[in-house]
């Protein structure tokens, strides 16, 4: 097992051993990439979802949220192009019988250079020390030049055969650069195929079309159906944005790694409607925002870096991802798309109603250019696990497994620990949360030794513990323990709304923005 499997298998048993992710229907033996939160994981997620809830609607007067049907009509699909063009690229291996995305095949080939490339600088670092330049080192090593050069070839040939749809050079890429199965480590591999993701259902009635409808494949087209709508009831002006969170299901064939790629999965979207020709800089600026959105998390920045696309959808004209460092390497994480107006015009054409913006200052209506920001709810929980989780060695040879969330988002913000189950220290203590509670998601603790329920609170990520002892009952004062490091200190009972808020409230990461 690679480093890489090692350290995300590590996380899904941690995942599941404190309650914040489960295999779905696990007592039938589970359900294919579908998962429960659990009840620690559903508290981040939804603390999650209420950051970005906040910074994008809260902070922006210009958006506004909505929440859409997830069953639409079915021309909706039609046009939007889904029903068309909603399609992945799928090979199977002819010995293993295992198959793949034929893009995420070449993808994890071009990450090999790029992982010969880092190791070539980390040579280099260690080399020249403070004198190492690592913008004259990539251009001129000619190890890195070499692997640069694979890269661009690889990526060259598969936006040439993707934009022509061209499935026969992208197989012969892959045979090409003897890519071969995982499983097998053959390359016996059959013709790339196309595979629409959508799920089709029945509903029993749809006037004047067929009975087959879908699960919406993304939120955006709610958002799209709606726009003159939210635009003329909340009295909104170019530019003006629209965000909304909720699931969206996509039938994939190859769905893995953890809560990475699931068939049903959470969406955090926000579509800005712009005046044509000005896309390009709202794109550039929305870029902008939104990485700062991920950097006030404090996760390091090294774990993020921009992806341009290499074949562009069919409603784009500019599109990139933040991708982050998963266990399993770099992946996407958020889709900042310049969807031009394809969306509302198509909208428009299929369904015969304008869909336009007045231009007060003009005298002028047109529809309006989009750019769109799009994240996984899903996957940004495994970011933030993923870069939390850590086991530490202590001073006296002991380790401690501790997950350094952002104590904003944190599922329990703190706890509260009688050192004994007698002499009035329970009394005090639920006393204490009673004044914390309305505030705070507090845990109340009495079993064990407080070493044990320290190591519990840092597996979960609980910032701080409180410990109530014999002399809280004399002065008013109790021992604070701090997650990250371990520093206790002693402080009034009175001064706990104000520490706590300090550190826990959603205030610090909004601040940053």
């Amino acid at each position: 097992m690679s480093q890489q499997e090692d350290r995300l298998k590590t996380l899904i048993g941690h995942a599941k051993e404190y309650g914040f992710v489960f295999p779905s229907s696990e007592i039938y033996d589970g359900l294919s990439a579908t998962y429960d939160y659990g009840p620690y994981g559903v508290e981040l997620k939804n603390n999650i979802r209420q950051y970005w809830w906040a910074a994008m609607v809260r902070l922006n007067e210009e958006i506004v949220g909505i929440d859409s049907a997830i069953f639409m009509h079915p021309t909706t699909w039609k046009a939007s192009g889904h029903v068309d063009a909603f399609n992945d690229p799928l090979i199977d291996n002819k010995d293993s019988k295992k198959r793949y995305r034929a893009d995420v095949l070449l993808e994890d080939h071009i990450a090999k250079y790029e992982q010969k490339i880092a190791k070539e600088v980390e040579k280099g670092r260690r080399k020249f020390g403070e004198a190492f330049d690592e913008a004259q080192f990539l251009a001129t090593n000619p190890n890195v030049k070499r692997s640069q050069d694979r890269i661009d070839a690889v990526e060259a040939r598969m936006k040439e055969a993707l934009d022509a749809n061209d499935l026969a050079a992208v197989r012969q890429l892959i045979l090409d650069e003897g890519i071969t199965c995982p499983v097998s480590g053959t390359a016996n591999w059959t013709e790339v195929r196309q595979f629409n993701l959508m799920f089709a259902t029945e509903l029993g009635s749809v006037s004047g079309e067929s009975s087959t409808i879908y699960l919406r494949p993304e939120t955006a087209q709610g958002i799209f159906v709606n726009f003159l709508n939210v635009q003329k009831s909340a009295r909104m002006k170019l530019p003006f944005g629209i965000a909304q969170t909720g699931k969206a299901f996509r039938n994939e064939i190859v769905a893995r790694q953890f809560i990475f790629r699931m068939r049903e999965f959470e969406q955090l979207e926000m579509q800005y409607f712009v005046k044509p020709g000005t896309e390009m800089e709202w794109y550039a600026r929305w870029k902008e925002k939104r990485m700062a959105w991920h950097r006030a998390l404090g996760l390091p920045v090294e774990s993020y870096r921009f992806h341009d696309h290499i074949k562009l959808a069919h409603y784009a004209n500019a599109a990139c991802d933040i991708e982050f460092q998963f266990p399993m390497g770099f992946k996407e994480l958020e889709g900042i798309h310049s969807r031009t107006d394809f969306d509302l015009a198509n909208h428009e054409r299929f369904s015969g109603k304008k869909l336009q913006f007045f231009d007060p200052e003009t005298n002028e209506s047109y529809v309006p250019y989009v750019v769109e920001t799009s994240i996984g709810l899903d996957r940004m929980f495994l970011a933030i696990l993923s870069a939390a989780h850590q086991v530490e060695e202590l001073e006296d040879g002991s380790t401690r497994e501790v997950l350094r969330i952002p104590a904003p988002l944190a599922p329990v913000k703190l706890a509260v620990l009688p050192l004994v189950k007698k002499d009035g220290l329970p009394e005090k203590a639920r006393e204490i949360i009673d004044g914390l509670k309305l505030d705070h998601n507090c845990q109340y603790d009495e079993k064990d030794s407080i070493g044990r329920r320290y190591r519990r609170q840092d597996a979960i990520g609980t910032p701080y513990c409180i410990t109530v002892d014999h002399e809280t009952l004399k002065d008013g004062t109790v021992t604070i323990r701090d997650r990250d490091t371990m520093a206790q200190e002693r402080v009034a009972i009175a001064e706990l709304p104000r520490i706590v808020s300090e550190k826990v409230h959603m205030h610090r990461l909004l601040r940053q923005l």
